[in-house]
C-alpha cells in the first residue's frame, strides 16, 4: 500500500471513528448526565488565538471534534505502512491520540496532567478514546480490504 492510499483510508476510517466515538458519549452521557465536553472548542480557540472566549468555544465545539477525530485517523492510516498487525497498530493508534490530547490540552493550559484528573473523567476519556481508536482500527481493515 502507497502512502496516500493509507492516509486517505486513514482519513474514512477516522471519519467512522469518530461517528462511533460520538455515539458511545452520546449513550454514555444519557445513562450519567454528564454534560458535552467542552475541550475541543476550547483547544480551537486557543490554537486560534481566542484563548478564554467562551463564545467562540462554543461555536469552535463540534467543528474541532470532528475535524480532530477525522485527521487522526491519518496516523492510523500512517501506522498501516510499519509492518505493524492490526491490533498492534489500534493499539498504538490509542496512545498517540490520548498522548498526544493530555500533552495538547496540558501545553494549551487547558487541563492538568490526568493524573490531577478526576477519577471518573479519566475513566471517560480512557475509555471514549478506546472506543475511537477500535472503531478507527476496525474501519481502515475493512476499507483496506475492500481497496485490496
Amino acid at each position: 500500500m502507497n502512502v496516500a492510499l493509507a492516509l486517505r483510508l486513514g482519513l474514512a476510517a477516522g471519519a467512522v471513528g469518530t461517528v462511533v466515538l460520538t455515539l458511545s458519549e452520546t449513550i454514555e452521557q444519557r445513562l450519567t448526565g454528564r454534560e458535552d465536553s467542552r475541550v475541543p472548542g476550547q483547544v480551537g480557540a486557543a490554537l486560534t488565538g481566542r484563548k478564554g472566549d467562551e463564545a467562540a468555544a462554543g461555536k469552535l465545539n463540534t467543528p474541532v471534534h470532528w475535524m480532530h477525530g477525522t485527521t487522526m485517523g491519518a496516523a492510523r492510516g500512517a501506522l498501516a505502512l510499519t509492518g505493524l498487525g492490526p491490533v498492534a497498530a489500534t493499539a498504538a493508534h490509542y496512545a498517540v491520540v490520548w498522548g498526544g490530547d493530555v500533552t495538547l490540552y496540558r501545553g494549551l493550559g487547558i487541563a492538568p496532567w490526568p493524573w490531577k484528573w478526576q477519577k471518573q473523567e479519566l475513566a471517560t476519556d480512557l475509555f471514549h478514546k478506546g472506543v475511537y481508536a477500535i472503531a478507527t482500527g476496525v474501519a481502515f481493515k475493512i476499507l483496506r480490504n475492500a481497496a485490496t
